[in-house]
């Protein structure tokens, strides 16, 4: 280490003395000044940018701010030395680039749907795709995507190494058939549904979460389809919150401090927003579309409060409450949902959070109607059951549901963000008119794809795992985050190249722990002894003690609160400084203890099998050229080779790549 790096490593404060040479090297600039070898001029990478790029826009667009000055160089190192992409063949007409010996026709064939959309388009656009990613790449994107793991050094040589033409789809189902699947896609629904002890209207305390999840997980090792899912939770009756799991998708919809219209409203909000993506319908339970949603939805503005209360009706005679637990104290509390036969939904209120509702005429109530197609319950048919069915039998629903799931796995929606949906606007064969007022456009990017994948669902019966086997198995989803040339935000909606996304938080952790070989245990109230933060029921509640404060080390990467606060994939100094700094990481980087961990367990190994071994377990694989030789300079002083190998494994935890799925 030069004698300038040694000396300014002591002169910034103790919070953040860090092995600046090595941290030079994590945002891709070595102690001589030269950028990093992988790096070319093209800025992939917004994360730590001014950019305006989207990382992921799932969730929410990464903002501006101080991150882009703090590592100003990162987005470098998610690109590569330039390669010559190899142009479309015309035979057959939209063939994907690429081949290799990690593929073949007969499996390209199988999921072949995504990529004659999607190539088409490209093509007709005039964009090249990047090229495909290679293998190594590959198994660290798939295990991530699908499980929220990085793969273990064993796992990532095996699959590089098997030379399988199917290798990619086989580990793809092995991944599919995995607890850890269950825990990440448990994870994701418990984000869409909201799954929290408190939200901003009511507490339903940690049995009641705890319930909740075991319930999504259940339904996921099942396999159940989701439109069965969906009809349960819309449907569900039960006289426990803490035992009857499903019921709390109903008692998350309940607002405090206003009339049962209210309560009514936001459930039937949250069904709206959750099964059709369709938040809009929010707005309609307080105003008319005309004037407010003119400018943002065809279909919306066009829509009147009245509209909006026939979906609410539907709803009108399901009661929640809650109990105490015990007689002795008024908490904690459980809930309970019954269909209790009460009117319809009535234009009674003057209060509440909403503003008021009053006849309409002579209309004092309002009967169901489903305003996506004006069904009515059938004659006896009880009203939620009546509104399940005509939600899932509704093409919005599937549409909906393989738009979310689109969206996580390529970064943005076909409609975007997600839950935005103008039904007027979906149709490529009766496109929306364009000499209104507003020069409307079809909103999906590729609204025959997005109607292929919803159609291939509802065949499918509506099974998850068929849906995101076609999206992983596309030759689309499989190629490089890495462009050759100058790439355009324009062309995000043609998918021709792999979005990156950053980990989630408990990506983080988990990938932090399992590498480490430092393992936590968490002994949470209610929730039991729990190592993974992917198995975390919810973001609030957890503990901080000996491994440090991990609550507010998961916060800091924006996994959100399931309430008002959505997952986001923003930067932040905070996060920086939480890697280089927080005992959660810092532990983890002895060279002495535990004896079991990654590095103590590996610390005597010649100086080039540790750097590799370091870096396949952290990774996913070997280092470059000029990482090793680095690496192998700092280690070769045997009077501080301990402490260099500690930098070392620091080094990694803070490289884009690792925080990144690319």
């Amino acid at each position: 280490m030069s004698r300038q790096f040694q000396t300014l490593r002591f002169l910034v404060p103790l919070a953040v003395a860090l092995p600046l040479q090595l941290f030079a090297q994590s945002t891709g600039v070595t102690a001589t000044g030269d950028p990093d070898p992988l790096s070319t001029a093209d800025a992939i990478c917004s994360y730590f940018t001014n950019q305006g790029s989207s990382v992921n826009p799932f969730f929410t667009p990464p903002k501006q701010g101080a991150a882009a000055h703090f590592l100003g160089t990162a987005d470098r190192l998610m690109a590569t030395t330039r390669r010559v992409v190899p142009a479309l063949g015309s035979s057959p007409e939209f063939a994907p680039p690429g081949g290799g010996r990690t593929s073949s026709a007969a499996n390209a064939a199988k999921f072949a749907m995504i990529d004659q959309f999607l190539f088409s388009a490209m093509q007709g656009a005039g964009v090249q795709p990047a090229e495909p990613t290679t293998d190594w790449e590959f198994v660290r994107r798939i295990y991530l995507d699908l499980t929220g793991k990085i793969p273990t050094p064993a796992q990532t040589l095996a699959f590089v190494n098997a030379t399988s033409p199917t290798k990619r789809a086989d580990l793809v189902e092995t991944l599919l058939a995995s607890p850890a699947w269950i825990d990440k896609w448990t994870m994701f629904f418990g984000d869409l549904y909201k799954n929290v002890s408190q939200n901003a209207q009511i507490t339903v305390y940690k049995p009641s979460v705890k319930a909740f999840r075991d319930y999504i997980a259940g339904s996921l090792a099942a396999n159940k389809p989701y439109d069965q899912l969906a009809v349960e939770l819309i449907t569900a009756t039960g006289g426990s919150s803490y035992s009857d799991g499903s019921i709390n998708f109903i008692v998350n919809g309940v607002v405090g401090a206003g009339p049962v219209q209210d309560v009514y409203d936001q459930q039937t909000a949250n069904i709206a927003d959750t099964f059709l993506g369709i938040t809009h319908l929010n707005c309609l339970l307080c105003h008319n579309g005309a004037g407010h949603l003119t400018s943002l939805s065809l279909w919306g503005g066009k829509q009147t409060r009245y509209n909006a209360w026939g979906m609410s009706a539907f709803l009108a005679k399901t009661s929640t409450a809650s109990f105490p637990v015990s007689t002795a104290a008024t908490t904690p509390r459980y809930w309970a949902v019954a269909d209790s036969g009460k009117s319809d939904y009535t234009l009674s209120t003057t209060t509440g959070n909403r503003p008021a509702r009053q006849p309409v005429g002579t209309i004092k109530s309002v009967t169901p109607t489903y305003m996506f197609g004006g069904g009515t319950p059938k004659a006896g048919e009880n009203y939620r059951a009546a509104l399940a069915r005509m939600v899932t039998s509704d093409p919005q629903f599937a549409r909906a549901t393989v738009n979310y799931i689109w969206a996580y796995f390529f970064g943005v929606g076909f409609v975007d963000p997600p839950n935005a949906f103008d039904p007027a606007r979906l149709d490529p064969d009766n496109p929306p008119p364009t000499n209104g007022p507003v020069a409307w456009t079809l909103q999906p990017s590729n609204p025959r794809l997005l109607n292929a994948l919803t159609q291939g669902f509802i065949d499918n019966k509506y099974d998850i795992k068929w849906l995101m086997r076609q999206i992983v198995n596309s030759q689309a989803y499989q190629l490089s985050s890495r462009y050759n040339g100058q790439w355009s935000d324009a062309w995000n909606n043609l998918f021709a190249r792999k979005m990156v996304r950053r980990l989630w938080a408990e990506e983080l952790h988990d990938a932090i722990a399992s590498s480490s070989g430092v393992n936590p245990t968490y002994n949470i109230d209610t929730y039991g002894v729990i190592q993974s933060a992917m198995q975390f029921p919810e973001p609030l509640g957890l503990p901080d003690g000996t491994n440090g404060k991990v609550s507010t080390w998961l916060d800091s990467f924006l996994r959100g609160n399931r309430d008002d606060e959505a997952r986001a994939s923003d930067g932040s100094i905070l996060q920086s400084l939480n890697l280089m700094n927080d005992t959660f990481v810092m532990s983890r980087t002895s060279p002495t203890t535990p004896s079991t961990a990654l590095l103590p367990s590996n610390i005597k190994l010649p100086d080039r099998d540790l750097v590799n071994t370091l870096f396949l377990a952290v990774l996913s694989r070997y280092p470059t050229t000029a990482e090793m030789t680095t690496a192998l300079g700092n280690l070769s002083n045997t009077a501080t080779r301990n402490q260099e190998a500690q930098y070392l494994l620091w080094s990694l935890y803070n490289k884009v790549d690792f925080i990144f799925n690319y």
